[in-house]
């Protein structure tokens, strides 16, 4: 098993369109329904969607390949955070946002997501990055073991719409 992580690029915002439609049911919480999730990745996560992403130069998208394969990827958002329970509770600035952590389930436990999050790491602190922030799911508690593992520290709370419903977020903080 060979893993590359690298820089998306316009050639891989349909690649990556598929990946996010598999992944992000993965990190939303139990009783969320099918027709949500659908919606938010036709509104958030299609091709269109990503070439803008990889266009917007305050973003950064990181794609693990396993074998050649699209296996997992994360975005960065440069900037002060948009929300202010999560501008109030972050410590250190600037900070980055890490916007999207996602490996497909067919490939966890393959030695992926480590090596993605230390490259994703890489590029905020190389950016001039203090810290970096995310939120997560309450209820998702391998992707809170994981962030935790990564140096990640629970800091707050947010919350984040899918359809009609609000979600209950953990903001956790990484200092460099």
């Amino acid at each position: 098993m060979t893993v590359e992580i690298r820089a998306a690029d316009a050639s891989d915002a349909a690649s990556l369109s598929e990946l996010a439609a598999v992944t992000f049911a993965l990190a939303c919480p139990p009783g969320t329904t099918q027709a949500d999730v659908e919606a938010f990745v036709q509104a958030h996560l299609s091709p269109a969607n990503f070439d803008a992403y990889i266009a917007d130069p305050d973003r950064d998208i990181r794609l693990a390949l396993r074998d050649g394969v699209p296996a997992g990827y994360t975005m960065l958002v440069f900037g002060e955070p948009y929300d202010a329970d999560v501008a109030a509770t972050i410590s250190l600035r600037p900070t980055v946002e890490l916007s999207k952590v996602y490996v497909h389930g067919e490939h966890h436990g393959a030695g992926i997501a480590a090596p993605l999050m230390a490259a994703t790491l890489d590029v905020a602190r190389s950016a001039g990055a203090a810290s970096v922030w995310l939120g997560v799911n309450q209820q998702n508690a391998r992707a809170i073991r994981f962030y935790e593992k990564s140096g990640f520290a629970s800091v707050g709370t947010k919350t984040f719409l899918v359809g009609s419903v609000l979600h209950n977020d953990y903001v956790m903080e990484y200092i460099f």
